[in-house]
């Protein structure tokens, strides 16, 4: 069971109940943990071996490629929470039927893309990924329309959007459960990266795992790679962010904070009588009319 923050903090939150039965509230507080959680945190303390991560940062790729060869497109669920989440999607619109230019960053095999190009008749999406083989994927869903969306691959630490994307000309950038796959040194480069191809006085709408979320405390001895950061048994790798890290690599990268905070969530499993804390970071970031 969450703990309900008693400070001042909890006066700005608001609790609401969703589709899938967990009850979620939002606010600027981490989650209380229990003393045994406090305690299994702090003997934790041992990193995988130097040789090690480096290993994985040089295999990345492959482990993400690996990871949809095994689960094809069944993994994860159709992201139709997007709109409901991100009300900005339609709230940008200057007028009802504004054409959006919109950009996944990450788009995986498509989860939350085809949902809002069903959706949305008004929208183009460039959508990208790191794995070739979720690109595929994408590529052979039977709503993959090229008039409407164009995919292709993208390493975002490395690989320049404007190949992709003329400068200046999106409209929205979705950023969800992306960022925590890629090294918190190499996080910036993203968010330089997608800055070019944003318009001024747009945003990135940034959905991710936070601080001392259910999954974080899931982790055996020896998966830690540093602070907040883990790698699970397939070697895809999980960083879990807290307001304040976030907060400073986006205004690192000249954005402006619009909106960020925990989403936090109860799920409840009935059958089992199980209550899973999750825990979420929903961030809105703006690029700036001009550089100061």
């Amino acid at each position: 069971m969450l703990h309900e923050n008693t400070s001042a903090d909890s006066l700005d939150t608001v609790t609401t109940g969703t589709e899938d039965g967990a009850f979620q509230r939002k606010g600027h507080s981490t989650r209380i943990l229990s003393p045994e959680e406090v305690e299994r945190l702090a003997k934790d303390q041992v990193l995988v071996s130097e040789f090690k991560q480096l290993k994985l940062e040089k295999e990345a790729q492959k482990n993400w490629d690996l990871f949809y060869k095994r689960n094809s497109t069944n993994f994860f669920k159709d992201r139709h929470w997007t709109t409901r989440e991100f009300e900005e999607l339609k709230a940008c619109r200057e007028f009802a039927d504004q054409k959006l230019t919109i950009l996944e960053a990450g788009c995986g095999v498509g989860n939350c893309l085809f949902p809002l190009l069903e959706e949305d008749l008004n929208i183009f999406v460039y959508a990208c990924d790191f794995s070739p083989r979720a690109v595929e994927y994408v590529k052979k869903n039977s709503l993959y329309s090229t008039e409407r969306c164009k995919v292709f691959q993208c390493d975002l630490t490395k690989d320049d959007l404007l190949e992709n994307i003329p400068a200046d000309s999106v409209d929205v950038v979705t950023l969800i459960f992306v960022l925590s796959a890629i090294h918190p040194d190499k996080m910036h480069l993203v968010l330089k990266n997608i800055y070019k191809v944003l318009k001024p006085g747009k945003c990135v709408l940034f959905r991710d795992y936070g601080l001392y979320d259910h999954a974080m405390l899931r982790f055996k001895s020896g998966s830690k790679l540093g602070e907040n950061f883990y790698v699970r048994q397939d070697g895809t790798r999980a960083y879990f962010f807290t307001e304040e890290f976030l907060s400073k690599i986006f205004k690192s990268e000249g954005y402006e904070q619009v909106v960020n905070e925990y989403v936090h969530r109860e799920t409840v499993n009935r059958k089992e009588d199980l209550r899973v804390p999750r825990v979420f970071l929903q961030s809105k970031f703006q690029k700036p009319f001009s550089k100061t």
